[in-house]
């Protein structure tokens, strides 16, 4: 499965936990939109924080959400990596396995090309 479906159908599964738990995702959405407006740091700031948590938490639906959001803020490739460079200083070997992932993330949902090896 590629990044955009592993992306669509994690919302179709969030679709139906709404479903059967509104008032929790109702809540989550409005921590989730409390969080992402005001205060010191900007949007992209902000979603550069939630990327390297996902790594590190090894979180690989929200890796998607978070580099598809990276890349609507208009993150470049560089930034994202330097982005999963502190990740895996933080959480070690399983965050270095899991920032390959969002690399490759970001390189497909984007249309990055890949450097050649």
């Amino acid at each position: 499965m590629n990044w955009m479906e592993k992306n669509a159908a994690m919302r179709r599964d969030l679709q139906a936990l709404n479903g059967a738990a509104p008032d929790t995702l109702k809540g989550f959405g409005a921590l989730s939109k409390a969080v992402k407006t005001g205060g010191a740091l900007d949007l992209k700031t902000k979603e550069f924080v939630a990327l390297g948590i996902s790594v590190a938490d090894r979180c690989e639906p929200c890796i998607g959400f978070h580099v598809e959001a990276l890349i609507s803020a208009g993150a470049s490739r560089e930034e994202i990596a330097d982005v999963l460079s502190m990740a895996v200083q933080m959480g070690g070997g399983p965050s270095l396995m899991y920032a390959a992932k969002a690399l490759a993330c970001f390189d497909e949902l984007s249309g990055a090309t890949r450097p050649a090896d």
